[in-house]
């Protein structure tokens, strides 16, 4: 039996480098792993080449342009990576013969609901970030070859989030962290083998849809910021601040939540409990 042949692009980030750490356990695929060195994504005529000569059966497009505030200063390039790379993996995996899974993002919508958003609620994302990646899910779903996995608050051992910047910061002694901000931390880790195990399944019957995944349960960053010290058993005062106490350029979701019952029904996939998910990321540190 031959082994399906994985490309993963922004190997270096959270999802590529945890990506990399489950590939060996993955017997039935082979992975090859690229970051911008390897791969210019914005580049269409290098895309289309590198992947008409590996031939990959999927793609898993883990790169992105994440810089939320910067995205309003430099839009064109948000969107470049974001969106216009996205067509052209779009278009080398149809010519390829290869299925796009791609990794999208709860900024896609405005963060005024108030119930979990599911697949099929109205986008309106409120900054260019959000904007540039609604439109690289356009692209991918258009081509009749893509996935779309939204996820949110995503963290891991690798790179930088959320989780790192308050253990760094904590040694100060003092925090303030926003409370009116609600959503569900993501350990990239668990989306990686969600991923594998959608790409096991999809050989045959891929579903050229939207999908979310994240953490079971919902949190602020306060409860976020709060699990992470006391888990570590690090003493800080931290107090739970307003947004506003937070000037940025861009907008951020108030609401970010994401209703996962989609892709357990499709794929028979188990969610782990985010506080879980997070006490064995820092056990692992």
């Amino acid at each position: 039996m031959s082994k399906l042949n994985v490309l993963v692009t922004g190997a270096n980030g959270q999802l590529g480098s945890e990506l990399k750490r489950l590939s060996e356990l993955a017997c039935q695929m082979q992975f090859t792993f690229v970051d911008i060195d390897e791969l210019d994504i914005a580049n269409a005529q290098h895309v289309s080449a590198f992947i008409n000569r590996l031939k990959p059966n999927f793609i898993v497009n883990a790169a992105a342009y994440t810089a939320v505030d910067n995205a309003e200063l430099e839009p064109d390039l948000a969107f470049s990576i974001n969106a216009d790379a996205v067509n052209s993996l779009a278009h080398a995996a149809k010519s390829s013969n290869a299925k796009l899974i791609h990794i999208s993002t709860d900024y896609v919508f405005n963060g005024q609901s108030y119930l979990p958003y599911n697949e099929d609620d109205v986008t309106k994302p409120n900054s260019v970030y959000g904007e540039s990646k609604l439109k690289g899910e356009e692209y991918a779903i258009s081509s009749g070859v893509g996935m779309v996995i939204r996820t949110s608050w995503l963290y891991s051992a690798f790179g930088n989030n959320f989780m790192k910047t308050i253990l760094a910061k904590s040694a100060g002694g003092k925090l303030k962290v926003v409370f009116d901000q609600v959503g569900s931390p993501t350990w990239a880790y668990d989306l990686a083998k969600a991923i594998i195990a959608i790409i096991e399944q999809s050989e045959n019957n891929f579903l050229n849809q939207v999908f979310h995944y994240s953490n079971e349960g919902v949190c602020s960053w306060y409860d976020f910021a709060s699990e992470i010290l006391r888990i570590k058993g690090i003493s800080c005062d931290i107090n739970p601040v307003l947004s506003t106490e937070f000037k940025t350029r861009a907008n951020r979701p108030h609401y970010s939540v994401l209703n996962k019952q989609k892709v357990k029904s499709a794929f028979g996939i188990s969610i782990p409990y985010w506080r879980d998910s997070l006490k064995e990321c820092l056990n692992s540190l």
